[in-house]
């Protein structure tokens, strides 16, 4: 894969983390568990079985707490700084598995983060309107979206 792919993806997994923060951790963390891919990095710890465990309950607990009325905008403050931290840790560490500048790949994934959740939440919020304010339907897809991109770019490594 060209360093040009790698950095590509390090952005794209970011946009996952606007849409769903954990998601693309936990993948990542799953993904380097099972296949070793940043093994001999200096993010190898997320290939480690306690960091997939954690991270993946981590996701499984905000694809649930997404769906509650209660739960705040992802464009306040702390879901929004979640967003750029957790797209960073995904960017880095793709960028660390495709042997390119970590520091490159954590920025690009920030990046990615405000861009994912700007877009997400535009892109829900419309759709909500389109359909008379059903918001179930519409958080199931994006957490489909979520999880099945984060698979696809992950599966690149």
């Amino acid at each position: 894969m060209s360093s040009t792919e790698v950095l590509i993806l390090a952005f794209l997994i970011g946009v996952i983390a606007g849409l769903r923060a954990l998601t693309p951790v936990a993948v990542i963390a799953c993904g380097a568990y099972w296949h070793r891919f940043l093994q001999g990095t200096p993010l190898s710890f997320m290939g480690r079985l306690p960091a997939a465990v954690v991270f993946t309950v981590l996701a499984l607990l905000e694809l649930y707490a997404d769906q509650l009325p209660t739960t705040p905008s992802r464009l306040a403050p702390v879901g929004l700084i979640t967003r750029i931290v957790t797209g960073g840790l995904s960017g880095a560490c793709l960028a660390a598995a495709g042997a390119q500048t970590i520091a490159f790949g954590a920025v690009l994934g920030a990046v990615g983060g405000v861009v994912g959740a700007f877009a997400g939440y535009h892109a829900r919020t419309g759709l909500v309107k389109a359909l008379n304010g059903r918001d179930l339907p519409i958080a199931l897809l994006e957490d489909a979206i979520a999880i099945g991109g984060a698979i696809v770019i992950v599966a690149c490594f």
